[in-house]
């Protein structure tokens, strides 16, 4: 049985920083694409992260976030870590852990692309 379970949310104020980290159990070597999503409230959920298990470790990152966050799997401990900085308010949601066992390096962006999800982690920023 699949299990992704995220942790590391928090209550930061702008400017600050936080890493999210993302357990995974189970068939987790079948793992190609790992990403992170977050839903505001009233919002739909959207593309934050994603990184791929190939030769280059290929990441891939929303405009809204790129250049304040870096994503990283650590494959002996099962886990993928989502660091942001630089903290805004409008990066106030719930982040949502994923994964993908397809072998594609085209699928990433859509929350469709995604076979298994965590329940989420709470990230508010405070002005």
């Amino acid at each position: 049985q699949v299990q992704l379970v995220e942790s590391g949310g928090a209550l930061v104020q702008a400017g600050g920083s936080l890493r999210l980290s993302c357990a995974a159990s189970g068939r987790t070597r079948s793992f190609y694409t790992m990403g992170w999503f977050r839903q505001a409230p009233g919002k739909e959920r959207e593309f934050v992260a994603a990184i791929k298990w190939n030769g280059s470790r290929t990441t891939y990152f929303a405009d809204s976030v790129k250049g304040r966050c870096t994503i990283s799997r650590d494959y002996a401990k099962d886990t993928v870590y989502l660091q942001m900085s630089s903290l805004k308010p409008e990066d106030t949601a719930v982040y949502y852990c994923a994964a993908d066992p397809t072998y594609s390096d085209y699928r990433f962006e859509k929350a469709a692309d995604y076979f298994y999800w965590g329940q989420g982690t709470q990230v508010t920023v405070s002005s």
